[in-house]
């Protein structure tokens, strides 16, 4: 079934094996113009940017999932299903739940928990914790190594409300749940693997912390995390 609703490329060789998925359209397109060579786009529907180039004469691609589990969860089920993607890595922003997350850290999800409802309206799944692939996730942890960059390697959450009216919340979830960040899309896009016996991981920057009320602007979330960035393009094919 290609095209699909929301990805239009009618080409399945056009997307790589490996594909990196910040939420934000305009870091893929950074991400694209910065890091790729030979860079085709292959989607642009509801403004949801999509692009395949090489990464040191490698193949790789970039895709906007959007926000949300719900968004993530459609882009990530097409690419796995349809176009014959294995593995998704998704490279996001997050906020600290303790001090020790400073901003710019970059952090390893090893597992994710959440309250959500998706992977049990999805496939009757009813667990609150998910894995990401520990053979991606070794790989990550490889590279970080090599390329010096210091990484988290932690449980975080993933939560479908930005604004909670409790806000101290996050408190409770650290301290029953073990989770130091929160982000809104990885346990969906886990799941979606899970399911369609594929593989996906999630490297995440911290952009603000709950904790010390430090945050990052708009711009320098579109276009500063690049550490993330290089770890997750050494994944190219």
């Amino acid at each position: 079934m290609i095209p699909t609703p929301h990805i239009e490329t009618t080409e399945k060789g056009i997307i790589a094996k490996t594909v990196l998925m910040p939420g934000d359209p305009l870091r893929a397109k950074f991400i694209a113009e910065t890091f790729l060579e030979d860079v085709v786009q292959f989607n642009s529907v509801r403004n949801v940017l999509g692009y395949t180039g090489t990464y040191k004469g490698r193949k790789i691609s970039v895709m906007a999932s959007g926000m949300g589990m719900p968004s993530i969860g459609i882009y990530s089920f097409e690419l796995y299903k349809f176009y014959d993607v294995e593995n998704i890595i998704r490279i996001g922003s997050c906020g600290g739940y303790t001090p020790d997350m400073k901003l710019y850290d970059v952090i390893l999800a090893k597992d994710v928990w959440s309250e959500s409802s998706f992977a049990k309206v999805q496939s009757g799944y009813d667990q609150e914790v998910i894995e990401g692939s520990a053979e991606l996730n070794n790989q990550l942890i490889e590279i970080a190594k090599t390329l010096e960059i210091p990484m988290h390697i932690e449980r975080i959450h993933s939560s479908d409300v930005f604004y909670r009216e409790n806000f101290d919340e996050y408190k409770a979830i650290y301290e029953n749940h073990g989770c130091v960040a929160v982000e809104m899309e990885a346990f969906a896009l886990f799941h979606n693997a899970n399911v369609l016996g594929k593989k996906a991981a999630c490297l995440l920057t911290v952009s603000d912390n709950l904790v010390t009320h430090e945050l990052t602007t708009s711009d320098e979330r579109q276009l500063a995390f690049t550490n993330m960035m290089k770890i997750a393009l050494e994944l190219a094919e």
